[in-house]
Order: C-alpha cells, then sequence, then structure tokens
C-alpha cells in the first residue's frame, strides 16, 4: 500500500476525482462506483470525496454534466467545420464520427451511454441527459434545418450502440448509408 502524498493545496482535487468516476464507469459500470473505491484510485482521503459529493449520486451527475459540458465543446467546433459540407460530405463526417467509437473515443462514449442510463432511473438526472440530445440537435440545426437535426442525435446514438456492442460491428458503408439518408431526407 502506498503512502498517500500530502495535499495542503490541489486546486485540480474535484477534477481528478471526476477523473477517476469516468475511468471506473468505463470499468465497472455506474453500480461499480463507491466513495471508498474512488477515493483509492484518486489517491485522496475518503473525506476529499464527500466534501466535493456528498453521495454516489452526486458523483454520478457531476460526471454528467461534464460529460455534456464536454459533448457540447465538442459538436459545437465540429459543427463549424464542417458548417459548409454537403450533404454527401457531412454524411461521410458522421459517417467517421460513429466509426471512431471502435477506438479513441471509445470511452468518451462509454460514459455517456452509461449516464444515460442511469437517468432512466434517476430521474434528476434526465434533464442532463437530455442536454446532450439538446446540444447535437441545436449544432446541427443551421446546416441541416430542424427536422432533420432531430433525427440526426438519435440516429448517431443507435449506430453508436450497434458499433460498440454488436460482436461484428456493421460496415461503415450500412453507417454511411443509414445517415446518408438520414442527412438528404425532408421534413
Amino acid at each position: 500500500m502506498r503512502a498517500r502524498r500530502p495535499r495542503r493545496h490541489d486546486p485540480n482535487r474535484r477534477e481528478r476525482i471526476l477523473d477517476v468516476v469516468e475511468e471506473l464507469i468505463v470499468e465497472r459500470g455506474i453500480e461499480g462506483l463507491t466513495h471508498r473505491v474512488v477515493a483509492e484510485r484518486a489517491d485522496v482521503s475518503l473525506s476529499s470525496t464527500t466534501y466535493y459529493f456528498t453521495d454516489r449520486e452526486a458523483m454520478i451527475k457531476a460526471a454528467l454534466e461534464r460529460a455534456v459540458d464536454r459533448f457540447a465543446g465538442y459538436i459545437k467546433a465540429w459543427a463549424a467545420e464542417h458548417a459548409e459540407d454537403t450533404p454527401e460530405q457531412l454524411a461521410e463526417a458522421l459517417a467517421d464520427s460513429v466509426m471512431s467509437t471502435l477506438d479513441e473515443s471509445h470511452r468518451v462514449a462509454m460514459v455517456q451511454y452509461e449516464l444515460h442510463l442511469a437517468a432512466l432511473r434517476r430521474p434528476g438526472l434526465r434533464e442532463t441527459a437530455e442536454q446532450l440530445t439538446r446540444c447535437g440537435v441545436e449544432a446541427m440545426t443551421p446546416i441541416v434545418g430542424a427536422s432533420v437535426a432531430a433525427r440526426i442525435p438519435p440516429l448517431m446514438n443507435g449506430l453508436s450502440l450497434q458499433v460498440m456492442t454488436a460482436p461484428e460491428p456493421p460496415s461503415r458503408a450500412y453507417i454511411l448509408g443509414a445517415l446518408r439518408h438520414a442527412v438528404t431526407a425532408h421534413s
């Protein structure tokens, strides 16, 4: 057992705790979270975790809020980058985003989906979870219009879940076909 380092001034402690919360969600799911496990992994005292998060639900909510903030920044930048895309280019870029859940963004996607599932049983999380969808719709509306923008987040979620969970993930061509259809659909 390693000795804890004394930290009199640790301005990043809350963020470090939330990093660990996300790691544990990916490794063990929401039900694997406890203050004790988080404190041990973050190398902080148990009282530090309870100082920032009064209970497990507060840790979960803070992680969800952080995921929403991170996604909002990402989707705004993504939409700005693709604002002038043709429908075909947009469908290609969206397909690339779905396929990326197989590698580097897998952890981020897992946290978002675990936290969305937590909102099923925890009504206090539903508004925050809904913000993920709202961010996507708001970012896509100037590019494709409101009715098409409203269809894209649920489709992206479903396709990403398929890619992450299917024994044999769907092909990029399949994903591109579904997204091409959604992007070019009229209200």
